[in-house]
């Protein structure tokens, strides 16, 4: 029977693994890349950050959108709401400023930010969104709900975190996807007729 010098048969299982590099075969973080093919959004969330999960927030004023939103609490929804129909919806639209964010995963997401009202008062829990949204231009951060305080606390990451990948997308492609169904344009909108009674 022939044998190699180390005493494996050619052809058995024990020979086969002889200089086998596994680490060769793993799935790099930038895989999608090498791979010549581009990831394509088709959902992205519109919502604050979770407060277990570190975001940031992409730096310029071509990065946020300051709008007027109507929000549905029991449903958890976010409507965009025509600047046309903005006179004819007081104390039913909302004023917010929607970040571009992305998390530690990569998920992107639109950020809502109450703004301050025509008479220029903020609520502390805005006021610390707002800071912690600045911050997070630079550096990663978290966010949770403190009750006592009356505000939110920021939690930066004192890791070595890498820089965001964001996507190729600009803040017109974001909104669009992210909006998607949920635009109001005009005022026999079904969320228009429902907050009316006519529904």
């Amino acid at each position: 029977m022939t044998t190699h010098l180390n005493g494996k048969e050619p052809g058995s299982d024990a020979a086969k693994t002889e200089g086998f590099d596994l680490s060769r075969f793993r799935l790099t973080q930038n895989f999608v890349e090498k791979a010549g093919v581009k990831k394509k959004l088709t959902t992205i969330p519109i919502r604050k950050p979770n407060r277990q999960e570190y975001v940031r927030v992409r730096l310029g004023s071509e990065w946020r959108l300051e709008t007027a939103v109507i929000e549905l609490k029991e449903e958890n929804e976010t409507y965009l709401v025509a600047p046309e129909l903005w006179s004819e919806l007081p104390g039913e639209i909302v004023p917010k400023v929607l970040f571009m964010a992305i998390t530690r995963q990569n998920v992107p997401l639109l950020w809502p930010i109450k703004m301050p009202g025509e008479d220029g008062r903020m609520d502390n829990w805005n006021r610390s969104a707002l800071d912690a949204a600045e911050l997070a231009t630079r550096k990663w951060i978290r966010l949770t709900a403190n009750r006592s305080l009356g505000a939110y606390d920021i939690f930066e990451s004192t890791g070595d975190l890498p820089e965001p990948e964001w996507p190729d997308d600009t803040l017109q492609e974001i909104v669009k996807i992210a909006f998607r169904g949920l635009i109001i344009e005009t005022m026999d909108h079904p969320v228009i007729r429902r907050l009316r009674g006519g529904l």
